[in-house]
């Protein structure tokens, strides 16, 4: 199944598996795929899927338009694998297939205080995103609606980011760099994230950011 890899200065930040005939992306929250940053249209480019593998993309009209490989499209264009999508900030590579999926390794449970429960009003029941920090996509946010979202550089650091019922947690994946959360070494048991802590993955850093509902 063709998927898509989005990434903000080289650090993965969403997957999509093209399943839909139809799917929109841009800034308003009704999209398929939410970019919520300026630079992207409310209504920015449309993805549709024909047959088994064939991805057209159409720009529907967008301000600061949508790039293939560098060049601005003007009309509908059929992706090739490995192809480049350049939307402001974010680069998106369209893969004509999916990857095969690794089973996830057990994490044994942890103990958890009574206040960190996922009640109304704790980071259970709030909506979250990473803020870049550094490098040219300073400020750029990216909102986090998977239940496990993955983000990191392949082979270097990747961390998974995990919407549990009592709130946000994040562990490290894979690669040889280890990533940090407040100047402290991430490892593969979970730690519970907290409004404002800063992830670092190999001099990328990221604001963990929570809002009410």
């Amino acid at each position: 199944m063709p998927r898509l890899v989005a990434s903000v200065e080289g650090v993965e930040i969403q997957h999509v598996q093209l399943q839909k005939d139809r799917t929109t992306l841009g800034r308003r929250p009704y999209n398929d795929i939410v970019f919520d940053n300026m630079l992207v249209s409310g209504e920015h480019c449309v993805f549709e899927l024909q047959g088994i593998a064939d991805v057209y993309i159409t720009d529907v009209g967008s301000t600061n338009g949508t790039y293939i490989n560098g060049q601005m499209i003007k009309s509908r264009r059929l992706l090739r694998d490995g192809d480049i999508i350049a939307i402001g900030n974010f680069k998106i590579q369209f893969l004509a297939s999916s990857a095969p999926e690794k089973p996830s390794p057990e994490k044994p449970t942890m103990a958890m205080s009574l206040d960190t429960l996922g009640l109304p009003g704790t980071s259970g029941t709030m909506l979250a995103s990473l803020k870049v920090l550094s490098g040219t996509s300073a400020g750029l946010e990216v909102p986090v609606v998977k239940v496990v979202m993955t983000i990191g550089q392949p082979d270097v650091a990747v961390v998974a980011i995990s919407h549990r019922r009592d709130g946000y947690y994040v562990a490290h994946m894979s690669g040889n760099t280890t990533p940090t959360l407040n100047g402290k070494p991430i490892t593969a048991q979970a730690i519970a994230l907290a409004h404002n802590d800063v992830l670092n993955l190999a001099g990328t850093e990221m604001e963990f950011c929570l809002r009410a509902r």
